[in-house]
């Protein structure tokens, strides 16, 4: 049980595509923000 809900969570934050953030996966969707608000931090 608890591999088949480690699978289903990696699933879930890695391979599924939202489409209200266009159409990429939740990790990915996140990265981008947090390396923006880097981006936006240094420049300030």
């Amino acid at each position: 049980v608890e591999l088949s809900t480690l699978a289903w969570v990696d699933w879930f934050n890695h391979r599924r595509l939202l489409e209200p953030i266009g159409n990429i996966p939740p990790a990915e969707a996140e990265a981008t923000y947090y390396r923006q608000l880097d981006e936006s931090a240094m420049v300030a």
